[in-house]
């Protein structure tokens, strides 16, 4: 049982290098967030690390998050500010240590990407099904009505959790007042509030039009486990993307 659950770690730590891999050829950019979501999504937690921690988060992702620095130590992974990043060392990583034992092994011994490894190729995309000419059509409402609906804001977005008093709120984990809403981007469609908070360990929900009816926790999920910030004191930036109802801290 120990033996599987720590194969599925070493898995699972792949996972995360190779959904960044990925990202490299698609428009669809993850934050880490979303990253870590996607790891455990494809390597799913067992019982024993799905249990709830103190701060609500899942035993695994709390492993997993901590387990990245071991990316970062070998090259293979950038955390930045702005989200993470896959080296091109971390990419041709990806094909030398296909396989999850010799990516164990890889990471275990400090085992460098041999000289001469490609670079990953990028998926083939399927060529399109030819179609007869459509006749030409005047535009009808229903046409119109088909497109994509408009994503829309809340009208307003607050970071509310232990340190709301720090802000100058009134009381902690409260989304009602000023002190806690986030401005809104709408170039980059973004919310954000700066910070200047003690060093110390943080915990943290987004809440919508000032009230807990809708609110995200962690990798987005409505009315989830508290997102976790260990602090090392100074500002932070905290981003909420109401696309993927998700939140960076950096």
């Amino acid at each position: 049982m120990a033996k599987s659950a720590a194969d599925n770690s070493i898995v699972r730590l792949k996972t995360v290098l190779d959904v960044l891999a990925e990202g490299t050829w698609s428009e669809n950019k993850l934050n880490a967030g979303e990253v870590l979501a996607e790891a455990a999504s494809r390597v799913p937690f067992s019982a024993h690390e799905s249990e709830l921690l103190s701060g609500g988060i899942p035993r695994g992702h709390k492993a997993l998050t901590a387990a990245t620095a071991r990316l970062v130590k070998a090259g293979w992974l950038v955390k930045g500010r702005s989200g993470w990043t896959i080296t091109e060392d971390g990419l041709r990583a990806t094909v030398a240590f296909a396989k999850p034992e010799a990516f164990a092994t890889a990471l275990a011994e400090g085992t460098p990407v041999p000289e001469g490894t490609p670079l990953p190729e990028a998926p083939k995309k399927k060529p399109a099904a030819k179609r007869a000419p459509a006749k030409t059509a005047a535009k009808t409402p229903a046409k119109d009505a088909a497109k994509e609906p408009k994503l829309e804001q809340p009208s307003a977005v607050a970071v509310a959790g232990d340190f709301s008093t720090l802000l100058g709120a009134p009381e902690d984990w409260a989304p009602q007042y000023d002190e806690v809403q986030m401005k809104y981007n709408a170039r980059k469609k973004l919310w954000s509030l700066t910070a200047d908070l003690p060093a110390g360990f943080y915990t943290y929900k987004i809440a919508l039009n000032r009230s807990w009816d809708e609110n995200y926790g962690a990798f987005g999920v409505r009315d989830g486990v508290n997102h976790e910030l260990k602090h090392d004191g100074g500002k932070v930036t905290f981003t909420y993307s109401h696309a993927t109802r998700d939140i960076v801290a950096g």
